[in-house]
């Protein structure tokens, strides 16, 4: 079955032409014109998917993102942010958001469609190791997506978790940007290197006690990421 995408935008052409190409797809797909209607919308009803635009009447973009990814019951949505700015400091806030990618207008169908479609498949992929797995503090159920620290359940994006499994199965191991690229967003051409210190960022602080001073996903300098803890 396709995926249920809900697309908030202002803005009637880009509404269009997004529409027209995720039916074409074969998604299904509602829209929404601001922020406080995709809110009422998201709580009524059941998302795979979110294109969430930046700039917005009412609750801005941004905003959303943040209340959507802090709620329990949204927080495993995936959201693609879209943004008429091309500057890195809009897209760096993005992904600390939450947001899972962006897309900077204007962009091509086959641009949009490509970055749908990978969000999906790593959202919905399963991690190839055992439903629960325990390394320091935390408690991961692949089963669930969960990821729980001395009894309080944490919330992780789908790629935060993806990420986090895949350093996990490779203690030890250093990953540079380009690797992890590979790896974890796959063959999605459009991500750029810096996105993945964004998300080691994000995941550090859900995850770690002291963020600037990490136990489980450290830093080798001129190097990479690596894995540490006791599984």
């Amino acid at each position: 079955m396709k995926a249920n995408i809900l697309v908030v935008d202002d803005e009637k052409d880009i509404l269009e032409l997004v529409s027209y190409n995720l039916k074409k797809e074969g998604f299904g797909m509602s829209v929404s014109t601001d922020g406080e209607d995709a809110l009422r919308r998201v709580k009524q009803e059941k998302y795979d998917l979110i294109i969430l635009d930046l700039m917005l009447p009412g609750i801005q973009g941004m905003e959303l993102c943040r209340m959507l990814k802090s709620s329990e019951d949204t927080s495993f949505v995936p959201i693609i942010m879209l943004t008429a700015k091309n500057e890195e400091l809009d897209k760096v806030l993005g992904l600390e958001m939450g947001a899972d990618d962006y897309i900077t207008k204007p962009f091509s169908p086959r641009e949009l469609i490509a970055r749908v479609k990978a969000v999906l498949r790593r959202t919905h992929e399963k991690p190839l190791i055992d439903k629960t797995v325990k390394i320091g503090d935390l408690e991961i159920n692949t089963d669930t997506y969960q990821v729980v620290k001395r009894g309080e359940q944490l919330r992780l994006s789908a790629t935060e978790f993806k990420l986090l499994i895949y350093l996990m199965q490779r203690k030890g191991r250093v990953f540079n940007r380009n690797m992890l690229l590979d790896a974890v967003w796959k063959d999605e051409v459009f991500v750029e290197p810096r996105t993945v210190d964004v998300h080691i960022r994000r995941l550090r602080e859900r995850i770690e006690d002291d963020p600037s001073q990490p136990v489980y996903i450290k830093t080798r300098r001129g190097l990479g990421y690596y894995m540490e803890g006791e599984l």
